[in-house]
């Protein structure tokens, strides 16, 4: 399998604590981004995902709530030049969709579960075609 780094998104929704869950939401529909990372300056503090937007707007959350109140703090990262095994491994034990990619704390990418999938199945095709 290839390093995170070949395969990883570079276009990353970055938000700032504070932003306002409402905010955030229209934010990541209209990138069509299921995460967005929360920084603080350069520095990755959490992370927010759709899950955590559907499950505060279950809870009857105020949309101004800010998404520091929602996020997973200090989410788990990976260095661009570790394997996208390791990601798969790391996303699937811990439970989540979305990867932060970090070089020299510096955030440098993310890696989704599909794009995972995308690696697994790239000489696949459905069925009939």
């Amino acid at each position: 399998m290839p390093v995170a780094r070949k395969i990883m998104s570079q276009a990353l929704l970055t938000v700032a604590p504070d932003a306002p869950l409402k905010e955030v939401a229209e934010r990541m529909v209209s990138r069509d981004v299921g995460a967005a990372l929360v920084t603080e300056g350069d520095r990755l503090v959490g992370i927010v995902t759709e899950r955590d937007v559907l499950r505060a707007v279950a809870r009857g959350i105020p949309d101004s709530t800010g998404v520091a109140d929602l996020m997973t703090p200090d989410p788990e990262t990976m260095e661009p030049d570790e394997s996208t095994q390791h990601a798969a491994t790391l996303m699937i034990h811990g439970g989540f969709r979305h990867l932060p990619i970090v070089e020299d704390d510096e955030i440098v990418g993310m890696l989704s579960i599909r794009d995972l999938m995308r690696v697994v199945l790239e000489d696949s095709a459905p069925r009939g075609a």
